[in-house]
């Protein structure tokens, strides 16, 4: 493994949409890691969920989201690298080139790979969209969601990289290859 790409970014701002296209674009050299599945697998079984709606797009798991959210705050206070390390753990890292991490959240999740990996081996990418944009995308703004350090704790990260993704005649290919460009 020689980078670990950490794709940061507001809710429906395209961080899955990129890391996928990206992750074609790297072909078997990549392989993508979600920060956010140990955490819905932990939750699923705590409560007993259908762990496979847990982790789609559909609005299954937005009715546990807050309370998750909650709960794995919680566990980051005794293990700020948690769900990291549990996410990490389950990938043969000597396999890849480039690990995309598609949903870091917090600076201690930046922390915690920088830590782990070396600060050289780590790249940071934000991903933005204007609110409307994000509205077009299906986000509403949910008060306990989206003004929680969840969704806010990076609004005043440095990034390596800055990708916008607001305007509908840029294809995600495009974005792709700006970001690339910019990686090499």
């Amino acid at each position: 493994m020689q980078k670990i790409l950490l794709i940061s970014g507001k809710r429906k701002c395209g961080k899955d949409f990129i890391s996928e296209r990206l992750l074609k674009r790297l072909s078997n050299r990549a392989i993508i890691v979600r920060i956010s599945e140990p955490i819905k697998r932990e939750w699923a079984n705590k409560l007993q969920l259908d762990m496979s709606a847990m982790l789609s797009d559909g609005p299954y798991k937005e009715q546990y989201r807050r309370d998750m959210i909650v709960w794995s705050d919680e566990v980051r206070q005794q293990d700020y690298g948690f769900f990291c390390h549990a996410a990490m753990t389950q990938v043969s890292l000597d396999q890849y080139d480039y690990v995309i991490v598609s949903d870091i959240r917090r600076k201690n999740d930046i922390r915690w790979f920088q830590e782990t990996y070396g600060q050289a081996a780590v790249q940071t990418i934000r991903l933005t969209s204007q609110p409307e944009t994000r509205k077009a995308r299906g986000w509403l703004f949910t008060p306990g969601i989206d003004d929680v350090p969840s969704e806010c704790d990076l609004d005043d990260g440095v990034f390596d990289y800055e990708l916008t993704n607001d305007d509908e005649q840029v294809t995600g290919e495009q974005l792709v290859d700006r970001l690339l460009t910019m990686l090499k």
